[in-house]
């Protein structure tokens, strides 16, 4: 194995995505320029508000399901783009799941209010947001998956995929307005496997939270299917 990934190493060795620098997709020059927040902010509220229990503001709950949101980054970061694009689009750099991860682990560790799941995580489970059938086989991978499957395994909280599952096939939301966007993503998703999620908190990942259309979607049918709670977790937030 050790002279596998010796050889690997010199035929297609790494570079960061962003000064090309070798060992690592994103070097720590590199990463040192991505601010990581250490604060929550409501998903909803524009400006965005700190929330202080993690939760979405009081004036927000009443409408929405997502119980709250924990985003590493700004994707106005223009390193954060590249990652991302890189991870996305062809060509596809499916590693990059890990240091997007990284990102994530960062800022849970960063938090000036720890989240709950650092005292007790008894009742968490990742979910990933999915794709729908025909992107998947496009692109190979579903990109929220691996970075769900790294967080996985640093949190010693279970991932379950199997769960939440994409039925319609929609516009990218990227290319969309607001309004636009709630009704491309409405009644895309339905949940199987309810058992599993039933009295559940669920940490649902993607890549870039924007509008959060597709979260809150996701998150009524999590709800709905008996799931307790619905947080969110991105890489990053427009």
């Amino acid at each position: 194995m050790a002279m596998k990934q010796f050889l690997l190493n010199l035929f297609f060795p790494l570079y960061c995505i962003n000064c090309q620098g070798e060992e690592n997709y994103l070097c720590q020059d590199c990463f040192s320029l991505i601010d990581i927040q250490t604060f929550q902010y409501c998903p909803f509220c524009s400006p965005a508000k700190i929330v202080f229990d993690g939760k979405t503001c009081y004036s927000c709950r009443k409408n929405k399901k997502l119980t709250g949101l924990f985003c590493a980054a700004s994707y106005q970061n223009f390193i954060i783009k590249k990652l991302i694009s890189q991870f996305k689009y062809e060509p596809y750099v499916k590693e990059l799941a890990k240091p997007l991860a990284y990102l994530i682990i960062q800022h849970f560790q960063s938090l000036d209010y720890p989240s709950a799941f650092f005292k007790d995580r008894t009742g968490f489970i990742f979910v990933p947001v999915p794709l729908h059938k025909k992107r998947l086989k496009w692109r190979g991978f579903n990109q929220a998956e691996e970075i769900a499957r790294h967080l996985s395994l640093c949190f010693k909280i279970p991932l379950i995929s199997d769960v939440l599952l994409k039925t319609k096939e929609t516009r990218p939301q990227m290319e969309l307005t607001a309004e636009v966007r709630k009704e491309n993503i409405k009644s895309a998703f339905v949940c199987q496997n309810k058992n599993l999620i039933k009295e559940k908190k669920i940490l649902l990942v993607d890549d870039v939270f924007t509008t959060g259309s597709t979260m809150e979607e996701c998150a009524r049918v999590l709800k709905n299917s008996g799931a307790k709670e619905v947080w969110g977790v991105a890489v990053a937030r427009e």
